[in-house]
């Protein structure tokens, strides 16, 4: 691993990513694993003018312990602490910018009981119900970057050692990152001009439905929430802080009408959820909502998944991406969803973005679930692109526009 890209990678990440501000906290999670990358990321904090650093590290190994050792009702005994920890923070003197930092292993939790995860992980989400909504608004600066660990690369590159596989992780997240031509925050920028131009399009356009076909039987049409606005690449806090939620990202995305979804739609790459993968799904809509599911590996774990709440059997969000994304064309399967969402188009079983509505930022959850926009402790993004997906799209006076021919963009 290039130590100038590794320096530049932390610096991106907190200075762009998170956007931090002179005089804020970067608060970071991390795995125990990425605590160098922590550590990096704390001196490109401070050098941009933090007020300080508060870092809380997590450890998958001890957290399979405790979801085999421990019972439901302690796993599930979710202390306010937490969410409170996150707020005290941001209300705090300068505020608060967030930066978490990923590095699963997408098995880690193979063979423990699904559901007692999920319960648990719902709890946990639950007791920060605040926290998730602020960030869901982008009330807060947020972002979200990976970096490997062995277990992970080892299961993306198989037939490699274990060092070798990091290595090669690290090579295909600086590439995919825009970080590998060694000036970032310039190919950021052109990345970001050019998403924003394709998001102005798509709202300019009016539309008020999605339809979306591939050869692998896919076909499904997605009407929009009300107000529906495409967002994409960038994000705003009601201050004016700029962010990068996710890096990377390469979608322009948007709400869809909780109860306006029909048809079928087949995954199209892997899915990790609670530490166990899911592989080769379909499920079928009816009135916005999921009425039958499958899966060739994991199907029970996908009806787990959907039985969440009573919002997880519709989705939240749908995100147009091309075939021709710099993560699809590196070949690479990464079994993260951070970018393996960004390979192909995608929906999202759950939450919905208050921001895809015109002024959903200001709306009450009452108010959002009246236009349409899904409500759920999760937001579960799943791939359904592929190399012939077709898309249009129809606007307010019904007329009908090709936006996606091939896997592309046809705009």
């Amino acid at each position: 691993m290039e130590r100038a890209l590794f320096e530049k990678y932390a610096e991106f990440a907190v200075r762009v990513g998170a956007g931090v501000l002179p005089g804020q906290t970067l608060m970071i999670t991390a795995p125990i694993e990425a605590a160098e990358f922590a550590r990096c990321c704390a001196k490109a904090a401070f050098a941009a003018g933090a007020r300080d650093v508060s870092v809380r590290y997590g450890d998958e190994k001890l957290a399979r312990i405790r979801y085999e050792a421990a019972t439901e009702e302690a796993l599930c005994d979710a202390k306010p602490w937490v969410e409170r920890s996150y707020l005290d923070y941001v209300e705090g003197k300068g505020g608060a910018s967030i930066l978490h930092i990923l590095g699963e292993d997408p098995e880690a939790f193979l063979g423990l009981d699904a559901g007692k995860i999920n319960r648990a992980m719902q709890a946990a989400r639950n007791a920060q119900k605040h926290w998730r909504e602020m960030t869901m608004k982008d009330e807060v600066a947020w972002c979200i970057v990976a970096v490997p660990t062995e277990n992970w690369a080892k299961k993306v590159f198989p037939d490699l050692p274990g060092e070798q596989a990091v290595e090669r992780l690290w090579q295909a997240i600086f590439d995919v990152c825009r970080v590998t031509g060694g000036d970032p925050v310039a190919a950021w920028r052109e990345h970001i001009k050019a998403t924003g131009a394709r998001r102005d399009k798509l709202n300019a356009l009016g539309l008020t439905e999605l339809h979306i076909t591939s050869a692998n039987g896919t076909d499904l049409r997605i009407g929009l929430a009300e107000g529906a606005v495409f967002e994409g690449a960038e994000s705003t806090t009601p201050s004016g802080q700029q962010f990068i939620a996710n890096v990377p990202t390469e979608e322009v995305f948007t709400a869809p009408h909780r109860q306006r979804v029909e048809g079928i739609v087949y995954g199209t790459k892997p899915y990790v959820f609670n530490g166990d993968l899911i592989e080769d799904f379909w499920v079928r809509f009816e009135a916005g909502r999921v009425v039958e599911s499958g899966a060739k590996k994991n199907a029970d774990l996908l009806k787990t998944l959907l039985d969440t709440d009573e919002g997880s059997r519709s989705i939240g969000e749908i995100a147009l991406v091309p075939a021709s994304s710099p993560i699809n064309r590196s070949g690479v399967l990464f079994y993260n969803t951070l970018f393996d969402e960004n390979a192909a188009c995608h929906i999202a079983f759950g939450d919905g973005y208050p921001n895809t509505i015109a002024g959903g930022g200001t709306l009450t959850a009452e108010q959002l679930l009246e236009r349409g926009v899904n409500h759920s402790v999760i937001h579960e993004d799943v791939m359904i692109g592929a190399e012939d997906t077709h898309i249009t799209g129809r606007t307010k006076d019904g007329q009908e526009i090709e936006i996606f021919r091939d896997g592309v963009w046809a705009l």
